[in-house]
């Protein structure tokens, strides 16, 4: 991984600011009580403050034509030790599951925890003096406990940035849905700031600043891909039910993808996991390499922000010519790391100045990454032809097309 790629994923939301990467870890949570196999959390038990007057921030609205509903899932492995705290038993997972809704049902589901984002905002922002509910009270487009449209829809599993909560693609994930998607956003518990559990803990992150060898990125992006086709079990039924709408996921039409670590997990996840058809990496550093015999002919895409000086990430230039399936590799001209996640709405409300050569603004960096994204999955999943994906386009001139 590059220095530049690794930094980043290490500090996606405030990308301009000094982090202290020597600091010690976040001290270790205390692990959770033996939970019930599968929780659905009530959505009373997130809801989040309004931000202040002039901090609040409102996520674009979706696209498509279908209203958008949220539950909240506790999922527990109990086949599977914590990976990284061994003591806390069971791997346990929160995952939003983003699902097609009737207009008018449901209640305003909130943006995350207010103990999630603190820990957020004084993890990324040193002497942080932001309000908590600057980002906790932001306004998303989802509805709780709303009733589902009917039908059967694809499913994409998103997995965030390392260090990050799975809030931070919650643009994304509204956007697919309201396009006919189920969309699972998965927080991998220890890898990120700050994971609020149905009791009311709140986990930290011991992992976050310690990751410094090749052979821990990979373990990091193969437990992710384990992590996800545990989603995909629950989700569609194998083993005991998770989910009271599972029967609107076609199981025959899953995809993976996501930013920065999440996207590299995309690897590992298409490689061990047959029911995964099509992966995105968001400028995801590929620590995992694609093998020389390829992905099983699998299509990925690929899109990252410029190096700067034509540098170019090595894990991308030597994953191309393996990817042995349907593949894009896009650069956006003008963005940086966080311009694929809903970052830089926080960032540019909060008054960040953005990293130098950062033109994309961050509306204008999530329509793009919706854009291309929804038109791979409708091309990969749904078999609807995308012309967009064919080259350069007038309307999009940020896109550039890797040969």
């Amino acid at each position: 991984m590059t220095g530049l790629r690794r930094t980043a994923a290490a500090a996606a939301l405030l990308l301009a600011l000094p982090l202290s990467f020597a600091a010690a870890a976040p001290a270790l949570a205390a692990p959770a009580p033996s939970p019930a196999a599968v929780t659905a959390v009530p959505a009373s038990a997130a809801a989040a403050p309004t931000a202040p007057a002039g901090l609040h921030v409102e996520l674009p609205r979706p696209t498509g034509p279908f209203a958008v509903g949220r539950e909240i899932l506790h999922l527990v492995d109990q086949d599977r030790t914590d990976p990284w705290v061994p003591a806390a038993g069971p791997r346990q997972l929160m995952v939003s599951v983003f699902y097609p809704a009737r207009p008018g049902t449901g209640g305003p589901a909130p943006y995350m925890t207010p103990e999630a984002a603190r820990l957020l905002l004084d993890d990324k922002l040193p002497g942080n003096t932001v309000p908590t509910e600057a980002v906790s009270g932001a306004t998303t487009w989802s509805r709780s406990d709303a009733r589902p449209r009917p039908g059967r829809y694809p499913l994409v599993v998103l997995s965030p940035g390392f260090t990050m909560p799975r809030t931070e693609l919650t643009s994304l994930a509204e956007d697919l849905t309201s396009l006919g998607y189920v969309v699972a956003l998965v927080d991998h518990t220890y890898e990120n700031t700050g994971t609020t559990f149905p009791d009311g803990h709140t986990t930290t992150c011991p992992v976050c600043h310690t990751l410094t060898t090749q052979e821990q990125w990979q373990a990091l992006d193969a437990s992710r891909a384990t992590d996800i086709s545990f989603v995909v079990d629950r989700l569609t039924g194998h083993g005991p039910a998770a989910w009271h709408y599972s029967r609107l996921i076609d199981r025959d039409r899953i995809g993976t993808g996501g930013h920065s670590a999440g996207g590299a997990a995309a690897v590992p996840a298409l490689l061990t996991d047959d029911r995964i058809r099509a992966g995105v990496d968001l400028d995801g550093t590929m620590d995992y390499p694609v093998p020389a015999t390829g992905l099983g002919h699998k299509p990925f895409l690929m899109i990252g922000h410029p190096l700067g000086d034509g540098d170019e990430d090595p894990s991308w230039t030597g994953a191309w010519p393996r990817l042995d399936g349907w593949k894009r590799w896009l650069t956006m001209a003008g963005s940086d790391h966080g311009t694929f996640t809903d970052n830089p709405l926080f960032t540019e409300k909060f008054g960040v100045p953005s990293p130098p050569g950062t033109t994309v603004g961050a509306e204008r960096g999530i329509q793009l990454t919706r854009r291309y994204v929804a038109a791979f999955f409708d091309l990969q999943l749904k078999g609807v032809p995308q012309p967009l994906l064919d080259g350069p386009t007038a309307a999009d001139p940020e896109m550039l097309f890797h040969p």
